[in-house]
């Protein structure tokens, strides 16, 4: 019998702020990460390595790359469907993202993130993920929960 694997998915529905948008009453581009990072912070939890389990495990996981597409200007008080996906781990930690309008469903940007593991202690990048964080990648792959 073969393994199934459970893919490390998030998804949040968010209505957008009216300090968010620009003078034009869109949401100004900038403001897209804080979209993508509260569908990092549900991700991450899922596998209960949240922000504090990330400290107290000896690492730092800042961004050291991005990626975003702006396909449709999403307007302020606009509901919108927030998804992440973890698709790389073993040597950083990426994560794609798609926002939906809310309502029809239609992308409206798609992105990325990519983090590395950091030691708190020596501030030395790590070249592969800790264990501390892989093998909870694993189980929830293999199992679809921790």
């Amino acid at each position: 019998m073969s393994e199934i694997l459970y893919p490390l998915t998030s998804e949040v529905t968010l209505v957008t702020s009216f300090q968010d948008a620009d003078p034009m009453g869109v949401i100004y581009h900038g403001n897209y990460f804080r979209f993508f990072e509260e569908a990092r912070r549900i991700l991450m939890e899922k596998i209960q390595y949240g922000y504090l389990a990330m400290n107290d495990s000896g690492y730092m996981w800042p961004i050291i790359d991005t990626r975003v597409k702006y396909v449709k200007a999403i307007p302020f008080n606009h509901e919108i469907r927030v998804t992440a996906h973890l698709t790389e781990w073993e040597n950083r930690l990426r994560v794609d993202y798609v926002i939906y309008d809310g309502k029809t469903d239609q992308r409206m940007c798609k992105a990325h993130t990519t983090q590395v593991a950091v030691e708190k202690v020596t501030e030395e990048m790590c070249f592969v993920s800790p264990t501390v964080f892989t093998d909870k990648v694993q189980q929830w792959h293999l199992h679809g929960k921790l």
